[in-house]
């Protein structure tokens, strides 16, 4: 054999310590990839299936093709469905991340104890998608709940909060908003990477808070808020615990707080359609993928990078 030949086989050889330690790799990733295929992948493919099939959990799935689909043209509860979870996102993620950065340029001018209070507004996100934080909230807004005993202090007469259409959604809201401690915490990491020469430089220019935060603050924090926004967003979409307790998962008063995923829940655990449920569930995935193309593309026009 010539000198090449041997030098190209040592080479496709791999010594047997880098052998141990790629099994050793493999190893540690092992529950990593059995959750990745059983608890993701696995279930993925088979709500694919599924989403084209008749199955009602009891008689094995008969293949129907698009019909789940076209059944979504003609059902009035999951448009209406749609319009809550909508006006949802588009009303309480602005909100969030508003007070999310509102409190974070606080927070950064150097307050006291900041350390306690990041860790008093970050609990909310902690909690806010637990049962428990769902059922004290209907003792909140509830007909005889705290909010209504402290307007009764005012002499203003309250009503129940959850159990009327028109403020029904509202109080959801209000808990999503509430939840603004992870946001916050990550503009407040974004504030902090901000050259203070920056500041300096304007204030001797003249220019006011308003002007420095416009000018300086928001174009070099629009990265963060881009992340956060994308995050909230598809968070907002898959929001379930907060309606199906508050409302009891029968969707509220008229339906004012099914969101889709309640719906969904409805259609496959309630109906036994889950068939159904699963082509709603991949037209969800649908909706979030276009909403984060959306914002991926509209990103280039208004995102700065330090580039």
């Amino acid at each position: 054999m010539s000198a090449l030949g041997e030098l190209g086989s040592l080479r496709g050889k791999k010594p047997a310590g880098q052998k141990k330690d790629n099994l050793a790799g493999y190893l540690f990733l092992a529950p990593w990839l059995l959750g990745l295929f059983l608890i993701t992948i696995g279930p993925m493919v088979a709500s694919l299936y599924l989403s084209f099939t008749d199955y009602n959990l009891i008689q094995a799935p008969q293949w129907i093709g698009l019909e789940n689909f076209t059944r979504m043209l003609s059902d009035e509860r999951l448009h209406n469905s749609l319009r809550v979870t909508f006006t949802y996102v588009f009303v309480s993620v602005p909100l969030q991340l508003a007070i999310a950065l509102l409190l974070a340029v606080v927070l950064d001018r150097g307050v006291r104890g900041m350390a306690f209070y990041r860790s008093v507004f970050y609990l909310p996100s902690l909690l806010g998608s637990s049962v428990a934080i769902a059922i004290l909230w209907r003792q909140v807004f509830g007909t005889t709940g705290l909010l209504n005993q402290v307007l009764d202090v005012f002499g203003i007469e309250g009503k129940g909060w959850i159990s009327d259409p028109s403020t029904a959604l509202g109080t959801l809201v209000v808990l999503n908003v509430w939840t603004f401690g992870s946001p916050m915490v990550i503009f407040l990491a974004g504030l902090r990477q901000i050259p203070t020469m920056y500041y300096e430089a304007a204030s001797v220019d003249g220019a006011g808070v308003l002007r420095r935060f416009f000018s300086i603050t928001l174009p070099l924090l629009t990265p963060i808020l881009f992340f956060n926004l994308v995050l909230q967003i598809i968070h907002a979409f898959q929001s379930f615990t907060q309606a199906f307790v508050v409302s009891g998962g029968s969707g509220g008063p008229s339906d004012s707080t099914m969101f889709f995923t309640l719906y969904l829940y409805d259609r496959g655990f309630g109906n036994f359609d889950m068939g159904y449920a699963s082509a709603m569930a991949w037209f969800l995935l649908v909706i979030i993928g276009v909403f984060t193309a959306a914002n991926f593309f509209a990103s280039k026009y208004w995102v700065f990078y330090d580039d």
